[in-house]
């Protein structure tokens, strides 16, 4: 069953994704299964630990360096030891006015897989963007939570199971549960 915490974020991430008209793109993910929902023109996923974005941009078997026009990090960056790293291997990774999409969570219970480190903000995450090498202007950085999605994080089981009948959708924009964004690699890159 579908978590609380990625109910709205999966939902507009997939809008987002629709709207780059995915048949027609050359799609990377990290250590990841939300591309597999759509009609890429190709698509390929990156698992860790055979592959270390934190170590270099994905490259080919024969090590060439690889470009893709959408790169898909969900719910992945939070676990990395130098996502700042990570996101310059990214950034190299993109074809010229490629895309990455990243959704991290914000105020949910430590979980490693193997570690958890980070937690972003819409605003935070849309920083962090920028310092490492994407324009301000090339980024689209939501948020959702609510308290009710708080407290379910904190009372237990995690991750807490979506429960349409209780569960309140409402976003409360001070108490971010996950964010995700949308960044643009620019044309002249």
């Amino acid at each position: 069953m579908a978590s609380i915490n990625r109910i709205v974020s999966s939902k507009k991430c997939r809008h987002l994704v629709r709207m780059l008209e995915p048949e027609t793109l050359d799609v990377a993910e990290i250590s990841g299964k939300f591309g597999t929902k759509f009609p890429f023109k190709s698509y390929r996923a990156f698992w860790f630990p055979e592959y270390d974005i934190c170590k270099s941009p994905l490259r080919a078997e024969d090590g060439s360096l690889l470009h893709y026009d959408l790169i898909i990090a969900d719910q992945v960056w939070e676990h990395l030891d130098r996502p700042y790293r990570a996101t310059q291997h990214v950034l190299q990774s993109l074809k010229p006015g490629g895309y990455f999409l990243v959704a991290v969570p914000f105020f949910v219970p430590l979980h490693g897989a193997p570690v958890d480190n980070t937690r972003w903000s819409a605003r935070g995450l849309t920083n962090f963007l920028i310092e490492c090498g994407f324009e301000e202007t090339e980024i689209h950085a939501e948020q959702w939570g609510n308290r009710w999605a708080g407290i379910r994080n904190v009372a237990g089981p995690f991750p807490p199971a979506y429960r349409e009948d209780v569960d309140s959708l409402e976003n409360q924009e001070d108490f971010p549960i996950c964010s995700w964004a949308l960044a643009r690699k620019s044309d002249l890159a």
